[in-house]
């Protein structure tokens, strides 16, 4: 075969291949059944629970969310001005 030859065939895509659109797709729809037979199962507990989860949610927030403001580095606090 020559250069010109290969050039000119068109491009098969594998139907194995993740970055398909199809396979996102059938991902996308697993994951939607999936989450509804979830809910349908687990209801009662997930919002028995969601009380709890707001209050654990400030405290984590708190950690994780406050790590841009300087705290334990010494530099420029609100007592630093005076």
């Amino acid at each position: 075969m020559t250069l010109e030859n290969e050039q000119k065939r068109p491009v098969r895509h594998n139907a194995r291949d993740p970055s398909g659109h199809r396979f996102w797709i059938v991902l996308a729809v697993f994951f939607v059944f999936a989450l509804v037979l979830l809910w349908e199962e687990h209801e009662a507990h997930i919002l028995g629970a969601l009380p709890w989860l707001i209050l654990l949610a400030c405290p984590l927030m708190h950690l994780f969310m406050h790590g841009g403001h300087g705290h334990g580095s010494g530099k420029g606090g609100h007592d630093d001005d005076a």
